[in-house]
């Protein structure tokens, strides 16, 4: 039979994480995975997450929210999981749960945290290796800590007309254009990438060249000034955040991950999904993921005169050049971080907790 898991995550944004947990959700439902969510009503993650999940809600505010733990528990008592997985701080400092008997509260981390309120849970799972060894040296039990990647929609392509009405939408018809895509937060590299672009040319290839941002967060206001002071800001275009993002990476002729700090970086996965020409910097998750001019180009951390550099070096590739690189990405999400390889694996790993937990009550019997 398999196993049952009940997803808990707190917040009413979409970010990185959230982002995947409904992914993530949606297709263990999709597989045949009895599976259930808990999320905060009317938010955005409660709203993406497939009507036909069984979902239970409960307001998250933090990790003495008591009414939170107790509206979990009841979800719990109703939907009987064996496992319990939760992501992000917030929702793990909330789950406490008796160890020795199912169900089994199931850490997934997406970054290099202070594990002061992940330590109770049962067991871990890091998207990336790097996460996972990090968990190692900081002291949880090596039979108990678990890698597993994270996969991305394969997204279906927009036609022609379709995607020069977009760009047409957004004041781009005719420009070459750069993608950044994500939360407006320091981590991300948001200044380098604006910074880098006032470094390139405002005509590439007898085309204007734009900068699109599709995203929001605590720095928009501080980054429109800094566009307005780099004298790029009729060129630099703000989306706000948007559910679906595929449309802007598919319209985009590079995107670019210009992070400071990276774990994973989901987007990189998106991008190769999406068909798009991919530029990182040397962040620790892109490192893990990319191969320099096998599957996208990396540039320098925290150097917006080298990022500008291997940004027009990517605008100016030759088609079959450029058409290689977005190959080989492709291929490598197909190889890696597709649903069917995920899913599998977190089917795996929910019924290997789930038979551990159970010898362990019959040996403690």
């Amino acid at each position: 039979m398999p196993p049952r898991s009940l997803h808990v995550i707190g917040g009413r944004g979409s970010g990185g994480a959230e982002r995947f947990a409904v992914r993530l959700i949606n297709a263990l439902a999709r597989n045949g995975q009895p599976v259930a969510a808990v999320t905060v009503a009317g938010g955005e993650i409660a709203r993406a997450i497939d009507p036909a999940v069984r979902q239970y809600h409960a307001p998250m505010f933090g990790a003495w929210d008591r009414y939170s733990r107790w509206k979990i528990g009841r979800a719990i008592a109703d939907f009987k999981p064996d496992v319990v997985q939760t992501y992000m701080g917030r929702a793990t400092r909330i789950v406490h749960l008796p160890g020795k008997r199912l169900p089994v509260h199931l850490a997934r981390l997406g970054g290099f945290y202070n594990l002061k309120g992940y330590r109770h849970a049962h067991a871990w799972v890091g998207n990336t290796h790097g996460i996972r060894d990090y968990l190692l040296s900081h002291g949880l039990p090596a039979g108990r800590v678990y890698y597993i990647g994270n996969f991305v929609d394969t997204p279906p392509r927009l036609q022609p007309a379709e995607r020069e009405a977009l760009r047409n939408q957004l004041g781009l018809r005719g420009c070459r254009v750069i993608l950044g895509l994500g939360r407006l937060h320091p981590n991300k590299g948001w200044s380098d990438l604006l910074n880098a672009f006032a470094e390139l040319p405002a005509t590439l290839r007898d085309a204007p060249l734009h900068l699109l941002m599709v995203g929001d967060g605590p720095l928009r206001g501080e980054l429109e000034q800094l566009s307005q002071q780099r004298g790029i800001a009729a060129r630099v275009h703000w989306t706000g955040w948007k559910h679906d993002p595929a449309p802007y990476y598919q319209l985009a002729d590079v995107f670019v991950c210009a992070s400071v700090h990276e774990p994973l970086g989901n987007v990189i996965l998106e991008a190769w999904a999406n068909g798009v020409l991919l530029v990182s910097t040397r962040a620790q998750g892109p490192l893990e993921l990319m191969q320099d001019h096998v599957n996208g180009l990396l540039a320098p951390l925290s150097d917006p005169s080298g990022l500008a550099a291997v940004l027009h070096a990517a605008l100016t590739l030759d088609e079959a050049h450029r058409d290689r690189l977005v190959e080989a990405g492709r291929a490598e999400v197909e190889r890696a971080y597709s649903e069917v390889a995920i899913v599998s694996a977190y089917g795996a790993l929910y019924a290997e907790l789930r038979d551990q937990a159970a010898d362990a009550l019959v040996m403690a019997r």
